[in-house]
């Protein structure tokens, strides 16, 4: 199919329509479901909802499910919905709004990409499962209601706070401890509350009872302790020990294990005893993928865990008497999205396995008993499933689904028939959203330079004969995974429709699961030599860019390069590195210069010693920056940064835009004003990805 600039407009809206009509809000309009949750007795359910920036509490309850909208947010104002949960008796419904939880600092802070004269605060907030008045129980962060049904525990200037769930009364301060409060967490009976206070260089586990008794502290000692759980009875304790700071400095460029080991203590005496250590390799580190730890006091008096000590992110549980642990998860296949069934009996989640050789990057969910090795893979198929959850009373099964072209929904499945999904929702999703206009991305597999095999996910143009320009995409973090289908997250579903956008414009788009992402064992997750170490993983960019032009519907000439965050960050690399394989590129939010406030303290620590390497890891930092290669960037650039961003200095993007214009080299800037790295406001996502397909459409479609 020909196209031709001088019938493509950029829309007001910032994006372009298609000559069939496509356009990118259009593909933008899917609904995307977050948070979902189901109280502890019965069948009540609860999720967000973003539906174009307006987010809302959806709720449903058995044998019906039929979804039903309890909160009524109608702008497209920025403020997200978290920490969602139902109380035990199914009564209450809470939830936060406000902040940016997906932050690297300040997600407890308000933010305003709509410009209000009076921002928000975030704030938790209730409001009855069968509908009512939404609450503002207080300023806050981090709720988590009383199995009592009647209370919700809260962090409020670091401190723990407490207010009654009907908001009868004002919250008031539970009490007052140094360092900075978290992780709460209550006892089976509600009579008691667990907490990890941070002290700067170690941590304690504390637990509050009651107003005339003073803290008990867990088996303090010169660590991390964190992550409490609480056995069935209430009266010992489980917990995660790490080395508390100190010692003699040692290599930085050597990657080495990262202890770690899971306590009991005893409520009564205050005592404690290790009951399991983690292997002393480099996979048996600290686990760094979704929930890390996912530590759960579990039935039958079991502790379960994950760790990738036999080089994948595997489950494990051990009896709380002590013993060898037992590997419930064997297989090439990583667990995310953990969470334990109310009765403690069985642990589900998403993983990147089944029966068809494809699902390595697909999530399907998985359930295991917490006492052996048999997990079951519950929804097989071509789709993606994710975020699993039991109800109450354990009948039902409660995930996320979504395919390559539907856009996800929630959905049940009957676990005593294990019948088929019935999703719940779909009236949710525009009736014109272009679900049958998307492509199917398809799995490609290839090679790096230094024998990394990497996987990708290819979008096609359909209808379209020969050569066409290309683009390769390069997610962030560096711990995530594409997929043949829409994201559970929401900024890669935003990359996911932006993919499909760009190749009903008559792009070939390949994405590229680079070394330092997850889903394909450890060593591909932690190489050798990676980011500020060495920047290894460029390879893989590279080698994306060289198979590309190898295709024969690929114009070579005319291949671009796109990502944020970390993708940003290697975009900047590959425009830096290799301008003559990359005609253009698109900068959203990337790192370029790691030596920027990170290499402070290797240099000059606040003492006399320091890292054998400090001075070679310095320079190697410098020579894993993109900044380091603007000599031989040509390309030209579109850069994308949000001035609220509280996951990648803004000054960051600043710094290269000097530089870049020092040299000459053809840029564009298109700043976003009081958003933060997620694009908070639905109207900026539209915006930025228009803005990198126009810029990619002038650059790579002229003729």
């Amino acid at each position: 199919m020909k196209r031709s600039l001088s019938i493509m407009a950029f829309l007001l809206s910032g994006t372009f329509a298609w000559s069939q009509g496509l356009t990118l809000e259009a593909i933008k309009s899917y609904p995307f479901p977050t948070e979902l949750t189901a109280s502890s007795q019965g069948s009540r359910i609860a999720w967000a909802l973003d539906e174009q920036g307006r987010r809302n509490v959806y709720v449903a309850e058995g044998p019906d499910f039929k979804p039903r909208k309890l909160t009524n947010y109608t702008q497209d104002d920025g403020q997200e919905i978290t920490s969602l949960s139902i109380s035990s008796d199914g009564k209450w419904v809470v939830f936060v709004r406000g902040g940016d939880h997906g932050s690297n600092w300040d997600d407890e802070l308000p933010i305003n990409p709509s410009f209000s004269l009076v921002p928000m605060k975030v704030k938790v907030m209730s409001t009855p499962f069968t509908g009512g008045e939404v609450k503002v129980l207080s300023e806050g962060d981090a709720p988590t209601t009383s199995p009592k049904g009647d209370v919700v525990a809260f962090i409020k200037n670091n401190q723990v706070w407490t207010a009654p769930l009907d908001g009868s009364s004002e919250a008031k301060n539970l009490f007052t401890t140094r360092g900075t409060v978290g992780s709460l967490n209550w006892s089976p009976d509600g009579s008691s509350l667990a907490f990890v206070a941070n002290r700067g260089d170690h941590s304690f586990i504390g637990i509050y009872s009651k107003a005339d008794s003073p803290i008990q502290w867990m088996t303090p000692s010169f660590s991390y302790d964190f992550s409490p759980r609480w056995s069935p009875d209430g009266n010992r304790i489980a917990f995660v020990r790490m080395a508390g700071d100190g010692g003699s400095p040692d290599s930085i460029l050597t990657r080495h294990h990262e202890a770690w080991s899971i306590w009991t203590a005893d409520i009564k005496s205050e005592k404690g005893a290790q009951l399991w250590k983690a292997p002393t390799t480099l996979a048996g580190s600290y686990p760094t993928t979704h929930g890390e730890t996912n530590l759960h006091w579990a039935a039958g008096d079991r502790i379960t865990f994950l760790s990738y000590q036999d080089g994948w992110p595997h489950l494990y549980s051990i009896s709380s008497a002590g013993g060898s642990a037992v590997l419930l998860t064997p297989g090439s296949f990583m667990a995310e999205h953990i969470k334990l069934s109310a009765d403690g009996k069985w642990l589900v989640f998403s993983a990147n396995t089944g029966p068809d050789k494809l699902d390595i990057d697909r999530r399907h969910v998985v359930r295991v008993p917490v006492d052996k090795a048999l997990p079951e893979v519950m929804t097989p198929g071509d789709g993606n499933e994710w975020t699993p959850v039991v109800t109450g009373d354990g009948s039902m099964l409660v995930l996320l689904s979504a395919t390559s072209r539907r856009p996800p929904v929630p959905a049940i499945m009957n676990l005593s028939s294990k019948s088929p999904l019935r999703l719940i929702g779909l009236e949710n999703i525009p009736k014109d959203f272009p679900e049958k206009s998307l492509v199917t991305p398809k799995q490609v597999v290839f090679k790096s330079s230094d024998g990394f095999t990497i996987h990708g996910q290819l979008f096609e143009p359909s209808g379209t004969t020969g050569k066409k320009p290309a683009i390769v995409y390069i997610h962030g973090g560096p711990p995530r995974q594409m997929l043949l289908g829409w994201h559970y997250s929401d900024y890669y579903s935003n990359a996911y429709a932006s993919n499909q956008y760009l190749a009903s414009l008559g792009f070939v788009v390949l994405t590229v699961n680079y070394r330092l992402g997850i889903g394909y064992g450890f060593d591909f997750h932690r190489p050798e030599k990676a980011g500020m170490s060495g920047a290894s993983e460029y390879l893989d960019i590279k080698a994306a860019a060289q198979w590309l032009g190898s295709q024969p519907q690929v114009d070579a000439s005319k291949i671009g390069v796109y990502g944020g965050s970390y993708g940003g960050f290697l975009t900047a690399m590959a425009l830096g590195k290799d301008s003559p394989l990359f005609a253009a590129g698109v900068d959203i939010h990337g790192v370029h210069d790691w030596t920027t406030g990170r290499t402070r303290n290797v240099i000059s620590p606040d003492k006399f010693e320091r890292a054998p390497d400090a001075e070679k890891a310095r320079q190697i930092a410098w020579e894993s920056s993109p900044t380091a290669f603007i000599s031989g960037w040509t390309s030209p650039v579109l850069i994308i940064h949000g001035d609220d961003d509280r996951n990648v200095r803004f000054n960051q993007s600043t710094d290269l835009v000097r530089r870049l214009e020092k040299k000459g080299v053809p840029m564009e800037t298109l700043v976003i004003v009081d958003d933060t790295h997620h694009w908070m406001k639905h109207s900026n996502a539209v915006r930025i990805y228009g803005a990198s397909a126009d810029f990619f459409v002038r650059k790579l479609m002229k003729h």
